[in-house]
């Protein structure tokens, strides 16, 4: 078996159904450049980093947590992690994949990575938040954010295995997919652009695993190991994809050596009354009750030290919210919030990802 390098182009590779030579690929790469539309042109702009001399790429991070950061990541890490992500998933050459995320983000270009890689024939079309509706085909394997993943529950009969990161998949979204009863085989993914995507994934229905499995734990992928820093917060060492060691602002639990819990951002703990919360996990109560978009939050009080509070996006009835609140039972007396905020549109990054404390700001100044 040829190993694959950021220098090859593995034979079977596909493009929208055609194949290309390394040259080839490169004047079609320019051609979206200079006639394609906006997807395609960002396409193709990382198509031509892709196939440059250099040994490394520029990516920017999302942006979510704070401001988007420029990060140089080795194209041969780059091949790491593809091989990885085929190893777990068993993906062979010749599957189908679907790029329907944006290639200006980390999670794009490694859709296209891993079909130069690994010999998957991609298709490209329009990143929307009904995806599937952009083509009739079926395929094997294919990459979606939360948003993505419930506009296409009608359509997830077409796709075998289906990843989904940038954010936490929500209770409500699990049920709803749970009730479906697809055969798609589901994974929540955790990663990072420092890691080039995911460095460990779960399972959202536990059909291919063993029922005594946790379904609410991660499992890291090969050649990578984590810990926890006296924050609490997750340490990952994955050699094959960073040269460092990653310190980062999410606090888990350990189960094992290769499985955690995800608990919430360090960013977003809320210490009321010596208490810690985690918006998280109220959140995930909350989605039962609240059909607008929202996210609990703390604000400096002089009793608690931070009080718990509720932003919720768009009209409300206030009142209403309250009356719900006190009546939901899997909420704890002091994971209900003391106060409620309303506001017409959340403060979002580039990529859609609710800025919290902008939008918190925005209605408490």
């Amino acid at each position: 078996m040829i190993m694959q390098t950021y220098q090859t182009l593995h034979k079977d590779f596909k493009l929208n159904g055609n194949s290309y030579s390394i040259d080839e690929l490169k004047e079609v790469a320019y051609s979206l450049v200079k006639e394609g539309e906006p997807y395609e042109k960002e396409i193709g702009d990382f198509l031509i980093d892709w196939l440059n001399e250099s040994s490394s790429i520029t990516v920017y991070t999302s942006g979510s947590t704070g401001k988007p950061k420029a990060i140089s990541l080795e194209k041969e890490h780059m091949v790491n992690s593809s091989n990885a992500t085929g190893n777990f998933f068993n993906l062979q050459a010749n599957d189908k994949a679907l790029l329907c995320l944006p290639a200006t983000f980390i999670a794009g270009k490694m859709m296209l990575v891993r079909a130069m890689v690994l010999g998957l024939s991609i298709d490209c079309v329009a990143p929307s938040s009904s995806p599937m509706l952009e083509t009739s085909a079926s395929y094997d394997f294919v990459a979606m954010v939360p948003l993505q993943f419930g506009n296409s529950l009608n359509d997830l009969d077409r796709v075998k295995k289906l990843i989904v990161g940038g954010a936490p998949v929500s209770y409500k979204l699990k049920k709803e997919f749970l009730e479906a009863s697809l055969r798609t085989n589901v994974y929540e993914t955790y990663g990072m652009t420092e890691t080039i995507t995911h460095i460990a994934v779960k399972p959202l229905l536990g059909a291919l695993i063993e029922s005594s499995i946790d379904l609410d734990v991660f499992t890291t992928l090969k050649n990578v190991s984590v810990a926890t820093d006296d924050r609490g917060c997750l340490v990952i060492d994955a050699p094959l994809v960073s040269n460092e060691t990653i310190y980062t602002n999410d606090v888990v639990q350990l189960t094992s050596e290769k499985t955690f819990k995800w608990l919430g951002r360090f960013d977003n703990v809320i210490n009321s009354g010596g208490i810690k919360l985690f918006p998280e996990q109220i959140e995930a109560k909350l989605v039962s009750i609240i059909k607008h978009r929202f996210f609990v939050a703390g604000l400096p009080n002089e009793e608690l030290g931070q009080k718990l509070v509720l932003v919720v996006e768009g009209k409300q009835e206030i009142a209403d919210l309250k009356d719900k609140l006190e009546n939901l039972g899997s909420l704890k007396k002091y994971e209900i919030p003391k106060e409620i905020f309303t506001v017409d549109a959340f403060v979002e990054t580039s990529s859609g990802k609710i800025k919290r404390k902008a939008t918190l700001n925005k209605v408490t100044l």
